[in-house]
């Protein structure tokens, strides 16, 4: 008998301050730009993007429904959407849904934008600035996070290829590393645009951070997976201290990350797509 409800996919949401990479990242996760090239990602409301072709719509604050304009995003009044959905056939939303939040330190945007957003999140991978990693502001925002969400989350410390010499890199990742001692469940350098020009360049695609990065989101999402088919709740919203439900239903893993578990990396067929490969 077929199940008429099959479990939800797991939520991801992409964090951080302005200008932490969060655009960059949604465009080397999803292996294309999710919006046109003249339109501000951090300008507006949280994009949450899952597989498929439906047109896109946004949410507004009320629960009311309306369709948009890819090519007039930017027209939306922040203040009055919950989120805008945008859909997308690639390997990845086949696995989970990405929420694209702006920047929580946008003085031109009131954090009820994006705080009314958190409870629909699983998981976070947080983008912080090599350069300025960590800001005490970052840390306020993740001190309130539970810590069900925090258990499957990865700090991305990005633009590490801005820091010049090898202690300046080693000096930034200790202390990184050392102050989120706990809250993350894995923390990587990265350099995403480096890792966007690698093209087929394995070598390339590893030195820039981004190999470890991608094996570990995925035995994340594979993790993630199981987790959701005994919630309806995201997991922002279980308490401290409150048991995650046990399962009710047989979890069904998406074939993808049953053929990564089953068969090693070869490298061929999206050779020009690392991220897509790995999934």
């Amino acid at each position: 008998m077929t199940d008429a409800h099959p479990p939800r996919k797991p939520r991801i949401a992409l964090m951080g301050e302005f200008s932490a990479g969060k655009s960059t990242l949604s465009n080397l996760l999803l292996g294309a730009r999710p919006l046109p090239e003249k339109v501000t990602a951090t300008r507006l409301a949280p994009v949450w993007m899952s597989y498929g072709d439906t047109p896109a719509y946004r949410v507004l604050v009320d629960g009311s429904t309306e369709p948009v304009s890819l090519d007039r995003l930017e027209s939306i009044p922040v203040a009055q959407t919950h989120v805008i959905r945008l859909f997308m056939e690639c390997d990845i939303l086949d696995l989970c849904d990405l929420i694209d939040f702006p920047g929580i330190s946008d003085p031109n945007m009131s954090s009820e934008v994006w705080e009314r957003m958190l409870p629909e999140v699983d998981a976070v991978i947080w983008c912080t600035h090599a350069t300025q990693a960590w800001r005490q502001s970052e840390a306020a925002v993740w001190a309130m996070m539970p810590d069900a969400l925090r258990d499957f989350s990865i700090l991305l410390i990005t633009r590490y290829d801005k820091l010049i010499n090898d202690n300046d890199r080693r000096r930034v990742l200790q202390r990184v590393r050392l102050e989120t001692d706990g809250q993350f469940a894995a923390s990587f350098p990265i350099s995403l645009v480096q890792a966007l020009q690698a093209g087929d360049d394995y070598d390339k695609w590893d030195a820039s951070g981004a190999g470890p990065f991608v094996t570990h989101l995925v035995d994340m999402i594979d993790n993630l997976t199981k987790v959701a088919a005994r919630t309806d709740q995201p997991l922002y919203n279980i308490a401290n201290g409150t048991a995650i439900p046990d399962p009710v239903r047989a979890t069904i893993m998406p074939r993808r990350v049953q053929q990564m578990h089953q068969a090693p990396q070869t490298g061929s067929g999206d050779a020009d797509d690392p991220v897509r490969a790995s999934l």
